[in-house]
């Protein structure tokens, strides 16, 4: 075992990105449209967001499929937040904390905390109908809750839900407006500032977005992992344009597994919610033995890092290749009532959740470090603000708290909203077009020829292996190299349409996580390193990275 490093050992890094900008552009030829804030995301944060500015403003909102298609959509568990009188503020503070691991800011869980079950209680206003029990909303158990105070709808279909009801709000708002399918390319900055965005969509082309200020809420990165919870929309465009800016980022090693997805040969992975087993279900081994408890005297609801580690271990004793959700000593009627759309994928396979076990494995889930943000959903860049899966805002630390994800959305969504529009209303409307020039040399240096399908999946083959549940210094090392190698000839080429950006972006992001994890040389939440299997005896603290911009 290698020495144990001091804490001090933490310094902030630094890499630079190959591009400032993606493409080339010249002012004069590109399309120019004025916003007075701008929305980057429609999932839980961008919405909640642009429902937070004055409606004297206009909001131009940006998503890269259409605005019902998100991260936040396909949340299943729910929203967590104390409603049960038996519960506390401080019980959930503290669960909060101890599933962080060291690294949760207190001041900021608190205060998200506490907001939690206002916060519920505006989605019911806007609409969103939760699951209830004798009149009251319905809660539920999840790992590392000392509580039930889950709440859901439609019994496993809660981002479904909400997002319904938001999304349908937001489009009556007569100061807003959706742009449908169109990319973000790259933040515009001048002297320091956002200013906007560049963005492309197939029927205007390239199109500079100003905005007198700007929301990032464009989710996570869970993509760039061969398993993974996320869809497709999910990769880390958002950190990409904000490190390409200039902006600081933090904790990037920590990307959270989610510890039971569908494993089928052929079948896309489908998210198994946390709260099966928080309603009862057991987890088995191939030869059907039950071994939570050897792992952790919570069991089946010990943290997400804690089972996602136990599940790799116990297909390495096993030899095989996932382990199996039981939840056959349930009531059949619980089980259809909460588990509906679980249910209906099982049995496209031929499953019954009643009769069968479920085979599942960990994947890529959430992406908990980013675009470092305070308490208002401020970044290190004037001009722009951070809400949702895309920041690292103190609240997760090392490890998230089940269903604390849509609970942040919707409060840094609302602080960012409210910070962007009074910023805005401040700002007197004398746009003018600011004089930018892309790094571009005259001549092309590559052509957009290459297989990228093959290069995205060679990606996140090597960073499930090497920078995946369990790393150490010769995997992260070796992920480095290849991660460089590619990164050399495929920066360097400009594209013309989203699958190439997004994989500049993926190898961009890929490395800082990389460069991260290399520096945490301990084991903290999420992030397992076998070479430095115990956490520092004092706090490591946050890695930041940040490039010159």
């Amino acid at each position: 075992m290698r020495p144990v490093p001091s804490s001090e050992s933490m310094s902030a890094l630094h890499y630079s990105p190959r591009r400032r900008y993606l493409v080339r552009f010249d002012p004069k030829r590109i399309p120019h449209i004025f916003t007075d804030v701008l929305v980057l995301g429609t999932g839980i944060a961008g919405v909640r967001a642009a429902l937070e500015i004055d409606p004297r403003l206009r909001v131009v909102m940006i998503t890269k499929d259409v605005a019902e298609f998100s991260n936040s959509a396909w949340a299943q568990g729910g929203i967590a937040g104390v409603l049960d009188p038996s519960d506390t503020i401080s019980n959930h503070v503290e669960d909060t904390m101890v599933a962080g691991a060291g690294l949760c800011d207190r001041h900021v869980v608190e205060a998200v905390v506490e907001a939690a079950p206002e916060l519920i209680r505006q989605l019911i206003s806007y609409g969103a109908n939760f699951d209830r029990k004798d009149g009251d909303i319905a809660l539920t158990m999840e790992g590392g809750h000392s509580h039930p105070r889950i709440a859901h709808a439609l019994g496993d279909a809660t981002g479904k839900e909400v997002m319904r009801a938001l999304i349908n709000t937001v489009r009556g708002a007569d100061w807003t407006e959706i742009w449908e399918r169109t990319f973000v390319i790259d933040l515009l900055t001048h002297a320091g500032e956002c200013k906007g965005a560049l963005v492309w969509n197939a029927d205007h082309g390239k199109t500079f977005v100003w905005a007198k200020q700007t929301i990032l809420a464009t989710g996570g990165a869970g993509r760039l992992y061969r398993e993974t919870t996320n869809p497709d929309i999910a990769t880390a465009d958002g950190h990409a344009i904000a490190y390409r800016a200039g902006v600081e980022l933090r904790d990037m090693e920590m990307m959270q597994f989610h510890p039971t997805v569908l494993y089928i040969a052929g079948s896309s992975r489908h998210l198994i919610s946390e709260a099966v087993r928080g309603e009862g279900a057991h987890l088995v081994d191939a030869t059907g033995h039950r071994f939570m408890q050897e792992y952790d005297e919570r069991g089946e609801l010990a943290p997400r890092d804690i089972v996602s580690r136990a599940i790799t271990s116990q297909m390495d004793k096993t030899r095989h290749p996932c382990v199996y959700l039981d939840l056959t000593h349930l009531p059949d009627e619980l089980i259809r009532r909460r588990f509906p759309h679980i249910s209906q994928v099982c049995q496209e396979f031929g499953l019954d959740l009643t009769r069968d076990r479920i085979p599942v494995r960990p994947g890529a889930h959430y992406m908990i470090g980013g675009v470092t943000v305070d308490l208002d959903g401020r970044t290190t860049l004037p001009g722009l603000w951070g809400a949702g899966e895309v920041t690292s805002s103190g609240l997760h630390g090392a490890n998230r708290l089940a269903s604390n994800s849509l609970l942040e959305g919707l409060f840094y969504g609302i602080r960012a909203g409210r910070g962007a529009s009074q910023a805005a209303l401040d700002i007197p409307d004398d746009f003018r077009i600011t004089p930018l020039q892309s790094d571009w040399p005259k001549q092309n240096p590559g052509r957009d020829d290459l297989n990228l399908v093959d290069l995205q999946n060679s990606l996140s083959a090597i960073m499930w292996r090497n920078v995946g549940i369990r790393r150490d210094e010769e995997g992260l090392a070796a992920a480095a190299l290849q991660v460089d190698f590619w990164d050399r000839y495929v920066s360097l080429r400009e594209f013309s349409g989203t699958s190439g950006w997004e994989l500049q972006n993926m190898l961009l992001i890929a490395r800082l996580m990389i460069e991260s994890a290399q520096a945490r040389k301990e084991s903290r939440g999420v992030h397992y390193r076998s070479d430095y299997p115990e956490p520092l005896p004092t706090s490591f603290g946050h890695v930041e990275i940040s490039s010159a911009g």
